[in-house]
């Protein structure tokens, strides 16, 4: 599976503004873009070193030069997160696995195993702690599997996987991690994942933003 399947990154540019904007206060919005960008690109690094067909990023907003060459990148389509990640599946065909910007502390190993577990089932599904998903994979592009599924609440998830069952597709389980949304987040997933980029910038902010990240 892994060599004929696509790994998939939906992600907003981190401009000053655009993203984290939840870290704001009390980051300002360069400190929270400048965490964006840190956690995408270890997000994408993560990726990058995983074997697949291909490497893909769903974009809202221009590359830079967090961008590993594997990537290709293309627009996102669509008004709303469900029919974005619904076109996204769409437009990669075949078996996919797709992450969002909003977990740095995932590594290439999650990948891998999130692949091994979509050869062996319809859909792949990781929870969040905040009650959302952070990765989601499908043998078989369906934009139905978003619908009627509300994004970005704490029930998120367990309506993604109600759905994927109403569909009839067999569902394992990914291990749960923390979304970085707010600063006690950040400052959980930087103990977590101490050698990230993302830790390294959470250090290097923390004075400003007097706060001490935890002891691991």
């Amino acid at each position: 599976m892994t060599r004929s399947a696509t790994l998939l990154v939906i992600a907003k540019s981190p401009i000053p503004g655009r993203v984290k904007t939840r870290l704001c206060p009390p980051c300002t919005p360069q400190e929270a873009a400048r965490l964006a960008e840190a956690a995408l690109a270890d997000t994408l690094e993560a990726l990058a070193a995983v074997p697949a067909r291909r490497h893909v990023i769903a974009l809202d907003g221009p590359a830079g030069p967090w961008l590993p060459h594997q990537f290709t990148v293309m627009p996102q389509v669509g008004t709303g997160l469900a029919e974005r990640l619904g076109n996204a599946f769409s437009q990669v065909r075949g078996p996919a696995f797709l992450v969002g910007m909003d977990t740095p502390q995932l590594d290439a190993d999650m990948v891998a195993i999130a692949l091994e577990l979509l050869a062996r089932s319809d859909a792949v599904l990781g929870p969040a702690l905040d009650g959302g998903w952070w990765g989601i994979g499908l043998r078989r592009p369906d934009a139905r599997v978003f619908d009627r599924v509300e994004m970005s609440t704490n029930h998120t998830h367990r309506q993604q996987l109600d759905r994927l069952h109403a569909l009839g597709l067999r569902t394992r389980a990914l291990e749960p991690l923390r979304d970085v949304d707010n600063l006690h987040d950040a400052l959980e997933v930087a103990r977590s994942a101490p050698t990230t980029r993302f830790a390294r910038a959470v250090a290097e902010l923390a004075p400003s933003l007097h706060v001490r990240v935890p002891a691991r």
